[in-house]
């Protein structure tokens, strides 16, 4: 890597002694921006720059590369990031006739295709355009310098029957769980389906509340309890009374 004082330049990728030839140069500081962003930020936001720079984000001209499906997929991934809230709104807006957003009704899949006509969707490039899409600015970076272990102690949702059922909401708020059940399709709308919920200390007293204000008092089974719940993406709250 070589630097201009405090910025990095060029990143080479590799280097072949046999040639002596070395890959990469400045648009090598884009490749790792993903993976340098949580350890080293400054190489990260040059990455992030210069893509932003490329594919004319700033400014009022057309967002450019988004017909080319990694080219597409580095910026969304790396916007996630390193984007503002208005920006990345605008660049998905501008992605939107070129990724091929799908959703399969029966399978209950939401998939990117990318315009490349293929039976199965990348899983690759969707994983990385996704990641972008839930990520916040900064967010990624904190997974790692600021981990949530408080979680592995806190109550826990477990034998989930995916993916006839998903969970769209599954969060302890710090007295309570909270909890979605999502059917696959429209034919399980309204289903039942039992979950177990763990990491919950004493299993006494524990009380479901749906949207209605109606409760119903949960039983436990050994450490843990197993909860009944609708099929109908309708949050509940777990708590002990």
């Amino acid at each position: 890597m070589t630097w201009d004082e405090k910025n990095p330049v060029e990143l080479y990728l590799y280097y072949d002694p046999v040639v002596n030839e070395h890959v990469g140069g400045p648009i090598g500081i884009i490749a790792p921006t993903w993976y340098f962003a949580p350890q080293q930020r400054e190489i990260a936001q040059a990455g992030w720059n210069m893509t932003a720079l490329i594919n004319g984000v700033h400014g009022a001209r057309p967002i450019t590369g988004l017909e080319e499906p990694n080219s597409a997929t580095m910026l969304l991934q790396f916007a996630g990031e390193f984007a503002d809230t208005e920006t990345k709104q605008r660049i998905w807006e501008a992605a939107d006739e070129h990724i091929e957003p799908t959703w399969d009704r029966d399978t209950g899949e939401f998939t990117l295709g990318f315009g490349l006509n293929e039976l199965h969707p990348r899983g690759q490039l969707n994983a990385r355009a996704m990641a972008g899409w839930v990520c916040t600015e900064g967010a990624w970076s904190r997974i790692f310098n600021e981990p949530n272990l408080a979680k592995f102690a806190e109550p826990t949702v477990e034998g989930v029957d995916f993916p006839r059922v998903a969970l769209s909401e599954a969060r302890w708020d710090g007295t309570a769980l909270h909890i979605a059940a999502h059917p696959q399709n429209a034919a399980l709308e309204g289903s039942r389906t039992t979950v177990r919920i763990t990491n919950i200390g004493a299993t006494d007293g524990w009380v479901l509340t749906r949207s209605n204000g109606e409760t119903t008092a949960l039983a436990g089974a050994a450490d843990h309890l197993e909860v009944e719940l609708i099929v109908d993406n309708e949050a509940v709250v777990i708590q002990r009374g």
